[in-house]
Protein backbone atom coordinates (compact mmCIF):
# COMPACT_ATOMS: atom_id res chain seq x y z
CA UNK A 1 0.00 0.00 0.00
CA UNK A 2 1.65 2.88 -1.01
CA UNK A 3 -0.71 5.39 0.69
CA UNK A 4 0.30 6.05 4.54
CA UNK A 5 -1.17 5.28 7.73
CA UNK A 6 -4.31 6.90 8.34
CA UNK A 7 -5.07 8.27 4.83
CA UNK A 8 -8.24 7.51 3.26
CA UNK A 9 -8.35 5.03 0.27
CA UNK A 10 -11.70 3.89 -1.04
CA UNK A 11 -15.53 4.82 -0.86
CA UNK A 12 -18.18 2.70 -0.92
CA UNK A 13 -21.87 3.07 -1.75
CA UNK A 14 -24.47 0.07 0.01
CA UNK A 15 -27.83 0.37 -2.16
CA UNK A 16 -30.49 -1.69 -2.64
CA UNK A 17 -30.56 -0.79 -6.45
CA UNK A 18 -27.39 -1.06 -8.14
CA UNK A 19 -28.94 0.23 -11.58
CA UNK A 20 -30.75 2.73 -10.16
CA UNK A 21 -27.41 4.49 -7.96
CA UNK A 22 -25.54 4.14 -11.29
CA UNK A 23 -27.60 6.05 -13.25
CA UNK A 24 -28.45 8.70 -10.53
CA UNK A 25 -24.55 9.10 -9.84
CA UNK A 26 -23.52 8.62 -13.65
CA UNK A 27 -25.58 11.81 -14.45
CA UNK A 28 -24.42 13.78 -11.41
CA UNK A 29 -20.90 13.14 -11.30
CA UNK A 30 -20.24 11.41 -14.71
CA UNK A 31 -19.06 8.70 -13.16
CA UNK A 32 -18.61 4.92 -15.31
CA UNK A 33 -19.28 1.57 -13.94
CA UNK A 34 -18.00 -1.64 -13.80
CA UNK A 35 -18.31 -5.29 -12.72
CA UNK A 36 -15.78 -6.21 -10.21
CA UNK A 37 -15.78 -9.92 -11.20
CA UNK A 38 -15.74 -10.88 -7.79
CA UNK A 39 -17.51 -14.41 -7.28
CA UNK A 40 -20.50 -14.56 -5.52
CA UNK A 41 -20.20 -10.71 -5.01
CA UNK A 42 -22.64 -7.89 -6.90
CA UNK A 43 -20.04 -5.65 -6.43
CA UNK A 44 -19.07 -2.77 -8.75
CA UNK A 45 -16.07 0.17 -9.22
CA UNK A 46 -17.02 3.59 -10.03
CA UNK A 47 -14.44 5.69 -11.91
CA UNK A 48 -14.06 9.70 -12.66
CA UNK A 49 -12.21 11.14 -15.93
CA UNK A 50 -8.62 12.02 -14.78
CA UNK A 51 -7.98 15.62 -15.00
CA UNK A 52 -4.50 14.91 -16.72
CA UNK A 53 -5.19 12.31 -19.10
CA UNK A 54 -8.89 11.77 -18.94
CA UNK A 55 -8.22 8.15 -18.13
CA UNK A 56 -10.58 6.48 -16.33
CA UNK A 57 -9.46 6.25 -12.39
CA UNK A 58 -10.93 3.94 -9.83
CA UNK A 59 -12.53 6.11 -7.00
CA UNK A 60 -14.30 3.47 -5.17
CA UNK A 61 -17.39 0.89 -5.60
CA UNK A 62 -20.79 -0.10 -4.88
CA UNK A 63 -22.47 -3.06 -3.21
CA UNK A 64 -26.11 -4.14 -3.18
CA UNK A 65 -27.74 -4.74 -0.40
CA UNK A 66 -29.11 -8.28 0.09
CA UNK A 67 -32.08 -9.32 2.08
CA UNK A 68 -29.29 -11.20 4.95
CA UNK A 69 -27.91 -7.81 5.12
CA UNK A 70 -31.47 -5.67 5.34
CA UNK A 71 -32.38 -8.04 7.46
CA UNK A 72 -29.25 -7.77 9.66
CA UNK A 73 -30.26 -4.02 9.50
CA UNK A 74 -28.56 -2.19 6.60
CA UNK A 75 -29.41 0.45 4.82
CA UNK A 76 -28.22 2.55 2.04
CA UNK A 77 -25.28 4.75 3.22
CA UNK A 78 -21.68 5.70 1.99
CA UNK A 79 -19.03 4.32 3.94
CA UNK A 80 -15.02 5.27 3.86
CA UNK A 81 -12.32 3.10 3.93
CA UNK A 82 -9.02 4.16 5.92
CA UNK A 83 -5.62 3.02 5.23
CA UNK A 84 -3.52 1.08 8.09
CA UNK A 85 -0.11 -0.63 8.17
CA UNK A 86 -1.42 -3.60 9.75
CA UNK A 87 -5.54 -4.75 9.82
CA UNK A 88 -4.97 -7.07 12.60
CA UNK A 89 -3.03 -5.01 14.92
CA UNK A 90 -5.35 -1.50 14.31
CA UNK A 91 -8.45 -4.02 15.08
CA UNK A 92 -6.95 -4.64 18.56
CA UNK A 93 -5.93 -1.54 18.68
CA UNK A 94 -9.16 -0.01 18.03
CA UNK A 95 -11.52 -2.53 20.19
CA UNK A 96 -9.33 -1.57 23.36
CA UNK A 97 -10.41 2.48 22.47
CA UNK A 98 -13.76 2.08 23.02
CA UNK A 99 -14.56 0.86 19.09
CA UNK A 100 -16.62 -2.40 17.69
CA UNK A 101 -16.04 -4.87 15.03
CA UNK A 102 -19.24 -5.34 12.75
CA UNK A 103 -16.90 -7.39 10.31
CA UNK A 104 -14.25 -9.46 11.45
CA UNK A 105 -10.88 -8.97 9.18
CA UNK A 106 -10.95 -10.35 6.05
CA UNK A 107 -8.88 -11.36 3.04
CA UNK A 108 -10.11 -9.84 -0.21
CA UNK A 109 -8.31 -11.47 -3.31
CA UNK A 110 -7.08 -8.68 -5.31
CA UNK A 111 -7.57 -6.07 -3.22
CA UNK A 112 -5.64 -7.01 0.50
CA UNK A 113 -6.92 -7.06 3.97
CA UNK A 114 -10.06 -5.15 5.22
CA UNK A 115 -12.23 -4.69 8.80
CA UNK A 116 -15.76 -3.02 9.07
CA UNK A 117 -15.25 -1.45 12.47
CA UNK A 118 -17.64 1.44 14.29
CA UNK A 119 -16.03 4.08 16.49
CA UNK A 120 -17.29 4.63 20.50
CA UNK A 121 -20.08 6.59 19.29
CA UNK A 122 -21.31 3.63 16.52
CA UNK A 123 -20.22 5.37 13.45
CA UNK A 124 -19.31 2.75 10.71
CA UNK A 125 -16.05 3.07 8.72
CA UNK A 126 -13.66 0.16 6.97
CA UNK A 127 -9.83 -0.64 7.67
CA UNK A 128 -7.78 -1.58 4.95
CA UNK A 129 -4.43 -2.70 3.92
CA UNK A 130 -4.24 -2.29 0.26
CA UNK A 131 -2.21 -5.18 -2.15
CA UNK A 132 -2.01 -2.14 -4.68
CA UNK A 133 1.23 -0.20 -4.84
CA UNK A 134 -0.10 2.21 -6.60
CA UNK A 135 -0.87 5.87 -4.47
CA UNK A 136 -4.61 6.03 -4.46
CA UNK A 137 -6.32 9.16 -5.31
CA UNK A 138 -10.42 8.37 -4.39
CA UNK A 139 -9.65 11.06 -1.57
CA UNK A 140 -7.68 13.86 -3.64
CA UNK A 141 -5.38 15.19 -1.63
CA UNK A 142 -3.04 16.60 -4.34
CA UNK A 143 -5.21 19.14 -6.36
CA UNK A 144 -8.99 19.49 -7.29
CA UNK A 145 -10.05 16.72 -9.02
CA UNK A 146 -14.33 16.03 -10.29
CA UNK A 147 -15.19 13.06 -9.08
CA UNK A 148 -13.23 11.90 -6.39
CA UNK A 149 -13.95 12.74 -3.00
CA UNK A 150 -13.18 16.28 -1.55
CA UNK A 151 -13.55 16.44 2.31
CA UNK A 152 -13.98 13.98 4.35
CA UNK A 153 -16.58 15.35 7.72
CA UNK A 154 -17.33 13.95 10.66
CA UNK A 155 -20.38 14.86 13.17
CA UNK A 156 -19.91 13.32 16.01
CA UNK A 157 -21.93 12.99 19.89
CA UNK A 158 -18.66 13.26 21.62
CA UNK A 159 -16.37 15.71 19.56
CA UNK A 160 -13.62 15.48 22.20
CA UNK A 161 -13.26 11.56 22.43
CA UNK A 162 -13.26 11.38 18.56
CA UNK A 163 -10.57 13.35 18.75
CA UNK A 164 -8.73 11.36 21.12
CA UNK A 165 -9.81 7.90 18.80
CA UNK A 166 -9.01 8.86 15.54
CA UNK A 167 -5.58 10.70 16.85
CA UNK A 168 -4.53 7.64 18.60
CA UNK A 169 -5.15 5.04 15.55
CA UNK A 170 -4.97 7.36 12.59
CA UNK A 171 -2.23 9.82 13.99
CA UNK A 172 -4.43 12.82 13.06
CA UNK A 173 -4.30 16.23 14.19
CA UNK A 174 -6.56 19.10 14.74
CA UNK A 175 -5.50 22.01 12.75
CA UNK A 176 -7.19 25.29 14.03
CA UNK A 177 -11.28 25.44 13.97
CA UNK A 178 -14.39 27.31 12.83
CA UNK A 179 -16.44 28.63 15.53
CA UNK A 180 -20.23 27.86 14.33
CA UNK A 181 -21.93 29.28 17.54
CA UNK A 182 -24.37 27.59 19.18
CA UNK A 183 -23.26 24.44 17.16
CA UNK A 184 -19.81 24.11 18.73
CA UNK A 185 -16.62 24.51 16.56
CA UNK A 186 -15.56 22.22 13.33
CA UNK A 187 -12.44 21.63 14.09
CA UNK A 188 -10.17 21.19 11.00
CA UNK A 189 -8.33 17.66 10.25
CA UNK A 190 -4.84 17.46 9.00
CA UNK A 191 -2.80 14.21 8.35
CA UNK A 192 -0.13 15.88 6.21
CA UNK A 193 -2.76 18.42 4.29
CA UNK A 194 -5.80 19.31 5.93
CA UNK A 195 -8.57 15.83 4.77
CA UNK A 196 -12.09 17.16 6.48
CA UNK A 197 -13.28 17.98 10.09
CA UNK A 198 -15.07 16.82 13.14
CA UNK A 199 -17.83 18.65 14.12
CA UNK A 200 -20.43 18.30 17.10
CA UNK A 201 -23.45 16.29 15.51
CA UNK A 202 -26.36 18.46 14.76
CA UNK A 203 -29.74 17.93 16.58
CA UNK A 204 -31.67 17.37 13.10
CA UNK A 205 -29.19 14.57 12.27
CA UNK A 206 -30.25 11.49 13.28
CA UNK A 207 -27.11 9.58 14.35
CA UNK A 208 -23.59 10.52 14.13
CA UNK A 209 -21.87 9.69 10.69
CA UNK A 210 -19.28 10.59 8.38
CA UNK A 211 -20.24 12.20 5.37
CA UNK A 212 -17.91 12.24 2.19
CA UNK A 213 -18.04 15.61 -0.03
CA UNK A 214 -17.60 14.58 -3.85
CA UNK A 215 -16.33 17.18 -6.35
CA UNK A 216 -18.38 18.49 -9.28
CA UNK A 217 -17.23 20.78 -11.71
CA UNK A 218 -20.27 22.93 -11.61
CA UNK A 219 -22.40 23.55 -8.81
CA UNK A 220 -25.55 24.38 -9.78
CA UNK A 221 -25.55 21.90 -13.08
CA UNK A 222 -25.13 19.36 -10.32
CA UNK A 223 -27.79 20.65 -8.31
CA UNK A 224 -30.12 20.37 -11.67
CA UNK A 225 -29.21 16.90 -12.40
CA UNK A 226 -29.92 15.96 -8.78
CA UNK A 227 -33.41 17.20 -8.73
CA UNK A 228 -33.60 15.70 -12.64
CA UNK A 229 -32.70 12.36 -11.62
CA UNK A 230 -34.79 11.59 -8.59
CA UNK A 231 -32.67 12.54 -6.06
CA UNK A 232 -33.61 15.57 -3.48
CA UNK A 233 -31.45 18.40 -2.36
CA UNK A 234 -31.49 18.57 1.61
CA UNK A 235 -29.51 21.85 2.02
CA UNK A 236 -27.64 24.11 -0.50
CA UNK A 237 -26.10 24.99 -2.98
CA UNK A 238 -24.23 26.95 0.06
CA UNK A 239 -21.28 29.07 -0.34
CA UNK A 240 -18.28 27.84 2.49
CA UNK A 241 -15.29 29.64 2.94
CA UNK A 242 -12.79 29.33 -0.02
CA UNK A 243 -15.77 30.37 -2.86
CA UNK A 244 -16.45 26.37 -3.51
CA UNK A 245 -20.69 25.73 -2.78
CA UNK A 246 -21.99 22.31 -1.09
CA UNK A 247 -24.90 20.33 -1.19
CA UNK A 248 -26.54 17.76 0.63
CA UNK A 249 -29.28 15.40 -0.59
CA UNK A 250 -30.32 12.36 -0.50
CA UNK A 251 -30.05 9.87 -3.42
CA UNK A 252 -33.51 7.94 -4.82
CA UNK A 253 -32.05 4.50 -3.34
CA UNK A 254 -31.97 6.84 0.18
CA UNK A 255 -28.26 7.45 0.74
CA UNK A 256 -27.32 10.41 2.08
CA UNK A 257 -24.78 12.05 0.07
CA UNK A 258 -22.72 15.33 -0.52
CA UNK A 259 -20.91 17.54 -3.05
CA UNK A 260 -18.86 20.29 -3.31
CA UNK A 261 -18.10 22.32 -6.20
CA UNK A 262 -17.76 25.96 -7.86
CA UNK A 263 -20.14 28.18 -9.18
CA UNK A 264 -18.35 28.74 -12.50
CA UNK A 265 -18.50 32.80 -14.44
CA UNK A 266 -21.13 32.86 -16.96
CA UNK A 267 -20.23 35.20 -19.64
Amino acid sequence: MANKHGDFIWYELLTADLAGAQAFYGKVLGWTFADSGTPGMDYHFFFAADVDNGQPQGVGGMMAIDEEMQAGGARPVWLGYIGVDDVDACVDKLVKAGGKVMMPAMDVPGAGRMAMVTDPQGVPFYVMRGDSDQTSLSFAFDKPRPGHCAWNELASTDQKEAWRFYGDLFGWQQDGAMDMGPMGEYQFVRHGGVIGAIMPKPAEMPVPMWSYYFRVSDIDAAANAVTANGGQLMYGPAEVPGGDFIISGMDPQGAPFNLVGARPTKA
